[in-house]
């Protein structure tokens, strides 16, 4: 399996607007990302001049249901 690289928020935001995701609504520092189709959520802080972790990033994508590898391609 690739390694995940660190990233902004913004270029997380990139990838989930091409898998289709729409940004609902902002609570604070956190944008929250709809998929319409299956009413699929996703929480994405966003912190200026910070970079998001892998940690964070593996778990958005796990909750998106985006592979690693598919990621990486969108990106």
């Amino acid at each position: 399996m690739p390694s995940l690289p660190i990233i902004s928020a913004r270029a997380l935001i990139a990838v989930l607007k091409k898998k289709r995701f729409l940004l609902d609504r902002v609570h604070g520092s956190h944008h929250i990302f709809i998929r319409t189709e299956d009413q699929r959520t996703v929480s994405v802080p966003v912190h200026k001049g910070r970079d998001l972790g892998r940690g964070i990033t593996k778990s958005i994508l796990k909750d998106a249901e985006i592979s690693i590898e598919e990621f990486l391609a969108l990106r």
